[in-house]
């Protein structure tokens, strides 16, 4: 009898997770349920008349060597293409500054190269933190982030360096985070200092995470892996890529709405057809929520926990690239009177494939947790914020040839001090449920690698 799996999702976890099923049980019929009518989630490529270009996630984190043995195996590391070297700024006080060397997400172990970006005082601080007394921290806590910076070393580091760091990568702001759930190896520093007996300071903790990275670069003859990378013609490269070699069936516009369980399987209420022998579920925390009432309340009391930020994307593109600094992008302070934009992707200077089109293309971010209401302005305004900003922030006013708005509702989870909590609650919940799973960026992490990684790791689970 063949196996039947389900799959509820077509975003990138959703898509991994059904190759994987297809790869491990190559004789069973794997169905994909979409809500929307489109594949990919937050993964969006449109077809600009410049060329390729991503509305969603921008490019990965390019550490993890199991993502690149998967693109390998799918056929696509070579369509990897990697930045072009130029640093980007951070925009405080009016002006553009350097953004120092050396920190953790944008929290600093010295004030080193600070001097023009937060005050006096705050480099003091930061200078004398070690000195003072410890932080009084717990092995296996998580706390804010924000609120933890502000107590060690002042508020401007949040507003001028951590929260513009962190705003564009969680769509919140520093106070809104855990450390543990955000940055882990800075909880790691600070419970391996903890557990050796040391003072646990943040500047400390920084530092040992500089240092350790030091060590794995000492090598001359290693060259240097590049901090990031991304696909050549976008992020279609990999979910076409991925919806082509599942081998499943995928239906968009079909609404999984609950699931129920049988006696012989699960059965989909909203979409699918018949018994499922196993289902996965990869879907936002909410939805999931949703889906799960009936089936386990206690998970989904967990998942609804989960609150999400909402951001958007202008993509702009200019005829010329004259006048606009030589760099990859400005972070954007968060305390900067009268500006709208968060960040700024010089997307020309950061990636010669983009650079060989001509002109210029610049990517403008919007939006943190609590910030909906800009975003519900109509395209022309925010199109109109987004040049306006630009020009502020780097003096350039190029002739405008394209321009493209995506506002993602609900797009990014929130990772909070208690999301740890209640994801490792949420997983005790589901662990009796024979034949279910969940993946997905709220329960296995942010960033493409660690969504994969969930996603296949879910897929294996299932028997």
């Amino acid at each position: 009898m063949t196996m039947r799996y389900a799959v509820v999702g077509a975003g990138l976890a959703g898509l991994t997770a059904a190759y994987e099923l297809k790869k491990n049980h190559p004789d069973a019929a794997v169905q994909v349920f979409e809500a929307t009518d489109r594949i990919g989630g937050k993964l969006l490529t449109i077809d600009a008349e410049h060329g390729p270009t991503d509305m969603g996630a921008e490019a990965f984190i390019n550490f993890r060597r199991d993502a690149h043995a998967f693109f390998d195996e799918l056929g696509i590391k070579d369509r990897l293409v990697y930045p072009a070297g130029r640093h980007s700024r951070v925009y405080s006080g009016g002006m553009l500054q350097e953004l120092p060397r050396g920190g953790v997400m944008g929290i600093p172990a010295s004030s080193a190269g600070l001097e023009n970006i937060i005050s006096a005082e705050s480099c003091a601080r930061i200078d004398a933190e070690a000195q003072g007394e410890g932080i009084d921290w717990s092995v296996g806590e998580d706390r804010s982030l924000g609120r933890l910076v502000r107590e060690r070393y002042g508020d401007d580091v949040v507003e001028h360096l951590v929260d513009s760091m962190l705003g564009g990568v969680y769509s919140c702001n520093a106070d809104e985070l855990g450390v543990r759930a955000t940055v882990p190896q800075l909880a790691q520093e600070f419970d391996a200092m903890k557990q050796e007996g040391a003072k646990v300071t943040l500047s400390g903790a920084v530092q040992r995470i500089a240092d350790k990275r030091a060590g794995k670069t000492q090598d001359p003859a290693a060259k240097p892996m590049p901090v990031f990378a991304t696909f050549d013609e976008g992020y279609q490269v990999l979910y076409e890529r991925l919806a082509e070699a599942s081998g499943a069936e995928i239906y968009v516009d079909s609404f999984v709405t609950g699931v129920e369980k049988e006696k012989s399987g699960y059965k989909l209420l909203g979409a699918g057809d018949g018994i499922y022998d196993g289902v996965i579920i990869a879907t936002p925390g909410p939805t999931v929520a949703m889906q799960l009432k009936k089936l386990c309340p206690a998970a989904a009391a967990e998942a609804q926990k989960q609150k999400l930020a909402s951001c958007a994307v202008v993509s702009l593109k200019f005829a010329s690239d004259e006048g606009l600094p030589n760099i990859s992008g400005v972070l954007v302070a968060s305390d900067e009177p009268d500006m709208h934009a968060k960040a700024f992707t010089i997307s020309s200077k950061k990636w010669d494939h983009y650079e060989r089109r001509g002109g210029a293309l610049v990517r403008v971010s919007f939006g943190k947790y609590g910030q909906d209401e800009m975003l519900r302005e109509d395209p022309e305004k925010l199109t109109e914020w987004a040049q306006e900003d630009l020009r502020k922030v780097t003096g350039y006013s190029g002739e405008l040839e394209e321009a493209y708005v995506q506002v993602w509702w609900g797009a990014l989870p929130r990772y909070d001090a208690e999301h740890l909590t209640y994801v490792a609650a949420f997983r005790d919940a589901i662990a009796s449920l024979d034949g279910l799973e969940v993946c997905g960026a709220w329960i296995d992490g942010v960033g493409v690698p660690a969504i994969i990684a969930g996603a296949r790791a879910a897929a294996q689970r299932l028997r």
